[in-house]
């Protein structure tokens, strides 16, 4: 299994936005086989390790072929290019991580 996880540098005021973004992707992720599980919130960075990232989501993939399904899908693409609008330095303001999760 695939975590895939995704930070956020969000521009201020986005919130609106976001909320619509991350409601298409959750929508998009129970639609694909092999992909499950998407949550979405603050990032509480407890260790301030991230405070440039206060936002995230992640949810998973059965395998790499489901997770490619959800990045090749047209839909992800929409609204990943809405999301990148919406971060500081656009899709610098963005970070993934594809963690392996023994299953």
């Amino acid at each position: 299994m695939i975590r895939h996880c995704v930070m956020l540098n969000l521009q201020d005021d986005m919130q609106e936005e976001l909320q619509t973004v991350l409601a298409g992707l959750a929508g998009l992720v129970v639609r694909l086989e092999g992909c499950h599980g998407f949550v979405a919130g603050p990032n509480r960075d407890f260790e301030g390790k991230s405070p440039n990232h206060p936002f995230g989501f992640m949810f998973d993939a059965k395998d790499e072929v489901a997770l490619q399904a959800y990045a090749d899908h047209p839909e992800h693409k929409a609204l990943g290019a809405k999301l990148v609008s919406l971060c500081q330095g656009g899709a610098d303001g963005i970070v993934v991580y594809d963690i392996e999760v023994p299953s």
